[in-house]
């Protein structure tokens, strides 16, 4: 009899471990917990330097700061003061933004796991009179990349291209000597690179 029951609490254990292991594997890098009035925000995997923010729907920063330290970030925040309305959460790396949407009505907060992503920032580089831009675009989205030469009088529009359905961007630009401003349009994102050769 001792047996039985001891066999029983181990495979009730092994239930409850291999539940939690699921749920672990299941989950995004980002935890969201709350009580009567905070949002507890847990992420992994962040750097020293990468950048959270509040937006709201117009794109307005309500809340900047700025990573003090790599590993786990765990902040409460009261998100029930903010106006009905809709919200994200961004997390800013060096090459990619973690957007946590989340709405806000008569101080209930509500997340949607479903509708979190993960946008890739541009890389560029420059060696030289060459350029090189990359960007990974799983989604295919619309891209637009306008290279303006800088003048002191202002700027002259020198290469503009659209691209779409594509999922790798590579690029490479051979340059004149002078100053340049590269506008990438993604997402409804712009990112900005100066060149100065």
């Amino acid at each position: 009899m001792k047996n039985v029951i001891k066999n029983t609490k181990k495979g009730f254990l092994m239930v409850a471990l291999l539940y939690t292991f699921t749920g672990f594997a299941n989950n995004s890098n980002s935890l969201i917990k709350r009580d009567a009035r905070k949002t507890s925000l847990v992420l992994e995997n962040v750097k020293e330097g990468n950048l959270l923010s509040i937006k709201d729907s117009h794109g307005i920063t309500l809340y900047k700061e700025s990573i003090e330290s790599n590993g786990i970030y765990k902040k409460g925040f009261d998100l029930t003061a903010l106006p009905n309305g809709e919200y994200v959460f961004e997390l800013e790396k060096e090459l990619e933004i973690k957007t946590i949407p989340f709405t806000v009505d008569s101080n209930i907060v509500n997340f949607n796991k479903k509708d979190e992503a993960t946008y890739f920032k541009p890389f560029v580089k420059q060696e030289k009179d060459l350029v090189f831009l990359t960007k990974l675009n799983l989604n295919e989205e619309l891209t637009t990349i306008n290279v303006y030469a800088i003048y002191e009088g202002g700027s002259e529009l020198r290469h503009t291209e659209t691209i779409n359905n594509v999922k790798v961007i590579e690029k490479a630009f051979r340059l004149e000597k002078g100053n340049y401003k590269i506008e990438i349009n993604s997402n409804n994102k712009e990112y900005t690179a100066f060149i100065n050769n």
